[in-house]
């Protein structure tokens, strides 16, 4: 079976509003069909758990929901919404998608990016760990369908 790369980026929002939400469930359906790329984990540290905690889902009841039910990502957002406690206020919902884009990687992550993208850490690449995990997985993509 052959494994994916998740290309949905963070920085895409569903219905909600909530940027990253798509790409959370993009990598638990996939890791649940045993089909995510080696290296990523389907709900992990990071953005993953940042804006389920801002939202209030409980992280390892959304990977249940998601790898037992491989639902849409409509199904995916309506479950979101039913979830006893969420908050999806404007005002949660905006400081959650403003964490996203303002976090910035450690340098060394950056540089590890940059280097296996063959891109200079010059400065001329925006910081933004958004735009780098785009690069990331761009690379990791290009990789796994040329080998």
């Amino acid at each position: 079976m052959e494994k994916i790369v998740p290309l949905i980026s963070s920085s895409t929002a569903g219905p909600l509003g909530v940027i990253h939400l798509p790409r959370v469930w993009q990598k638990a359906l996939l890791g649940g069909l045993g089909r995510l790329a080696d290296g990523y984990k389907d709900i992990g540290a990071g953005y993953d758990q940042m804006v389920l905690g801002a939202l209030g889902v409980d992280s390892d009841k959304a990977r249940e929901f998601i790898h037992s039910k491989k639902p849409t990502y409509a199904q995916f957002e309506a479950w979101v919404k039913a979830c006893p406690g969420v908050k999806l206020d404007k005002a949660t919902i905006y400081k959650s998608n403003a964490a996203v884009m303002g976090y910035i990687h450690q340098d060394d992550v950056r540089q590890g990016i940059l280097n296996a993208a063959g891109l200079a850490d010059d400065g001329s690449v925006n910081p933004g760990a958004v735009d780098l995990n785009n690069i990331d997985d761009w690379t990791e993509f290009h990789a796994s369908v040329v080998k």
